[in-house]
C-alpha cells in the first residue's frame, strides 16, 4: 500500500522538527513524489549526508511503501 503525503511529512518531522516540507505528487498516483526539505540540521552536511538523513527518517519505507522519491534538501 502506498504512503500518502501526510505519512511522509510525519516521518520527516520526527527527525527534522524544524523542517519546512514541500511535497508534490508527481503522477497523481500516490506512489511517485518529489520532496523539498528545508532544515537547519543540514548545515555543514554534504548533499549525500543530507539525503542519507532523509532516507534514515523514512525508516526503511523507501522502495517498499514509497516507490519513488525525488529529494531536494536545503538550509534556511
Amino acid at each position: 500500500m502506498p504512503m500518502n503525503e501526510n505519512e511522509i511529512k510525519e516521518l520527516i518531522k520526527e527527525s527534522f522538527s524544524d523542517a519546512e516540507i514541500i511535497i508534490t505528487d508527481l503522477k497523481g498516483d500516490g506512489d511517485h513524489f518529489a520532496i523539498h526539505i528545508i532544515s537547519s540540521l543540514f548545515n555543514e552536511k554534504s548533499r549525500i549526508q543530507q539525503h542519507q538523513m532523509v532516507y534514515k527518517a523514512l525508516k526503511g519505507r523507501m522502495g517498499k511503501e514509497l516507490h519513488a522519491l525525488a529529494i531536494k534538501t536545503s538550509t534556511p
